[in-house]
């Protein structure tokens, strides 16, 4: 069988890979604690739950506009301005199935083949392959504590760069980037005529930082900036599958067509429970997030007492990405093959850091209960201390 080069292009993702098999030895009865879950453990609030409940008893069951209903869209343009200071109508609103379509719709849009694209390392995993989908290349730049600088994303600037991909609050690092730092990278952009794909999606979950969205340093960069957010980490709602992009009428428009022809609407329903979600109470969020932290706290301290690995505190979002290249010799010459050893023999499930671009490192997810995160990473401490014999 003959597929498509386009579909031969596409590498599996490896978190979905990684979490599937944990799943499955799961359902096999084997006691797997897995830290490879990229959404909250928590319940969606019950509010949201019966707005979809009332929506489903009202008949609202049938196709939307495609780029979302007018209340959603207006709320969710009220949430920008409040949050983010950042003025949009509602016509310059996308809404979407899931963060990660907004995300597709934008690369599609702005990306034409030989375009290049930068995309600071480690990086989400599919930002790489929607980039590929699109005919256009990655440009990966090496990061420091994380992070670019401004000097860092002008040397890797050339007459083929079309698009620079920031994400902050970062997966699979936690990377929260300042506001004096995201003034210098919007200088460069306005000055070089760069786009901005900036994906926010993690911007609720910070600790110690403020978040901080790039389009609201100026309204040239915002000019040049596709803003994506959705409803999945920061309400519990990564099933109902809703995300969003704001951008230029011009940006929207097009990506509006393009979603007219492959998804059409987000699901009526889950746009309901959307909207319930922005506008109702938001009392959850601090409460989740001092959970968060005490998972994150408890975590930091236990790899870092085990000899081989290193990690350092996220700011923001909910994994720790650590090295643990300490480790490596023999069998384990990378993240990979730890990945499969220590789930094969300790029952415990990570995402190798190769699928993030870093072969050095592996991600922890902590939303997951503390018992978990405890018993799991007792497992690790016995399984690392195995292979330092």
């Amino acid at each position: 069988m003959k597929l498509s080069r386009r579909a031969q292009l596409i590498n599996p993702s490896l978190t979905l890979s990684v979490t599937a098999r944990a799943k499955e030895m799961k359902r096999q009865g084997l006691d797997v604690i897995s830290f490879g879950a990229g959404e909250p453990d928590f319940d969606t609030m019950q509010n949201i739950k019966d707005a979809a409940k009332k929506a489903i008893d009202d008949g609202f069951t049938k196709y939307t506009p495609t780029s979302g209903i007018m209340e959603l869209k207006v709320a969710i343009a009220a949430k920008l301005r409040r949050d983010n200071w950042l003025d949009y109508d509602p016509t310059q609103i996308l809404v979407s199935t899931g963060g990660k379509q907004a995300l597709f719709n934008a690369i599609m849009t702005l990306v034409d083949f030989n375009d290049e694209v930068i995309i600071p390392l480690p990086y989400w995993v599919s930002y790489q392959e929607m980039v590929k989908l699109a005919g256009g290349s990655c440009a990966f730049i090496k990061t420091k504590d994380f992070k670019i600088t401004g000097e860092d994303l002008e040397r890797a600037i050339t007459e083929k760069t079309k698009v620079f991909i920031l994400n902050s609050p970062g997966n699979p690092t936690g990377a929260v980037y300042s506001e004096k730092e995201l003034k210098i990278l919007a200088s460069i952009c306005v000055k070089k005529n760069i786009f901005i794909i900036s994906d926010e999606v993690y911007e609720k979950i910070v600790y110690d930082k403020k978040h901080i969205s790039i389009a609201s340093i100026n309204e040239k960069i915002k000019a040049l900036t596709v803003v994506i957010n959705g409803v999945s980490k920061t309400y519990a709602m990564t099933g109902w599958r809703v995300g969003y992009a704001a951008a230029n009428t011009e940006i929207i428009k097009a990506a509006s067509r393009l979603q007219d022809h492959s998804t059409s609407n987000a699901c009526s329903i889950s746009q309901k429970a959307a909207l319930e979600a922005i506008t109702g109470p938001q009392d959850h969020i601090p409460k989740m997030i001092y959970e968060y932290r005490k998972r994150r706290d408890y975590m930091i301290g236990k790899l870092n007492s085990i000899s081989g690995i290193k990690a350092s505190l996220p700011d923001g979002a909910f994994y720790v990405f650590a090295d643990i290249s300490g480790l490596y010799g023999g069998e384990i010459n990378g993240s990979l093959k730890f990945c499969e050893k220590l789930l094969n023999e300790a029952y415990v499930a990570v995402i190798p850091g190769i699928a993030f671009g870093d072969d050095h490192s592996v991600r922890f997810s902590f939303a997951t209960g503390m018992a978990n995160i405890q018993r799991g990473l007792e497992r690790i401490e016995k399984f690392c201390g195995k292979l330092k014999k």
